[in-house]
């Protein structure tokens, strides 16, 4: 009978089991797992997009968010990977597996939380106008019947049409690969201003020395977060997890302070 007993037993265990490991892979999250095994975390981003992700005079990638990524997978002891993608295909770079994030200044909006499953807010921005230092233009409306460049595929593009008042003032809004295109579009006068992120927008002047200025009047205001695909929960946690104790500790703001001067961070905050 005991004998009988304990066969029973060790049969509902191991049905226990197999439905428990069945839960668990009907869930589809071993992004953490997956990671971790293979030791490399890849990070997809735009490298055009100073301070948060570009190229040096050596060519080598570098950033704020790149060092940001650089610490988080060192507490998670994996290999930084870091990926060049074409922005306005950023999405689809990440469903079919070709990288494990978005992280280079990527905006949260509505419309992207629908398909990706962000971290919580990093760092706060703004979309802003660039104009010619010597143009007339000081406002928004000023701006009414000229021609503007953003970045295809941008929360800059996001910000336009969604200030349908502004949209429909101006002449046409002129797409293009990258931040520093529009800029030299706007150079050379090729376009009245640029729209784009607040932090690119003071590092470039700042840097390049150009007679550029911004214009006082926001677009929008916005929040930069880690994008993961929207089942890979267990990751995007995890890497939540890090963040929040490079807070805690003083990591993030020591970071910040290096490429911003100050702490502009949010976590925990």
């Amino acid at each position: 009978m005991k004998k009988l007993l304990m066969v029973v037993t060790l049969a509902i265990l191991t049905v226990s089991l197999l439905v428990a490991a069945g839960a668990k892979e009907s869930k589809g999250d071993d992004s953490l797992e997956k990671v971790l095994a293979k030791g490399v975390f890849v990070m997809g981003l735009d490298d055009s997009f100073p301070p948060m992700g570009f190229r040096d005079e050596n060519n080598e990638i570098v950033g704020f968010d790149i060092d940001l990524a650089k610490e988080v997978t060192k507490r998670l002891g994996v290999t930084l990977k870091v990926q060049p993608i074409d922005w306005n295909a950023k999405e689809q770079e990440l469903n079919t597996g070709n990288i494990d994030c978005i992280w280079n200044g990527f905006t949260i909006t509505p419309q992207r939380q629908a398909v990706i499953n962000f971290s919580e807010p990093y760092v706060d921005n703004a979309q802003v106008a660039v104009v010619r230092k010597n143009s007339r233009y000081q406002t928004l409306a000023d701006l009414a019947g000229q021609s503007i460049g953003l970045q295809a595929g941008s929360s800059a593009a996001d910000a336009v049409n969604n200030n349908k008042k502004f949209a429909a003032s101006v002449k046409e809004v002129i797409e293009v690969k990258d931040n520093l295109t529009a800029l030299m579009d706007l150079e050379i006068g090729g376009v009245q201003a640029v729209v784009l992120d607040l932090f690119v927008a003071v590092d470039n002047i700042t840097r390049s020395g150009k007679d550029f200025r911004i214009l006082d009047e926001h677009l929008a205001s916005e929040e930069y977060g880690v994008g993961f695909r929207k089942n890979d929960q267990a990751l995007r946690d995890e890497v939540q997890r890090v963040l929040l104790a490079m807070a805690q500790d003083g990591t993030l703001a020591k970071i910040s302070t290096t490429w911003f001067g100050e702490d502009i961070t949010v976590v925990g905050k």
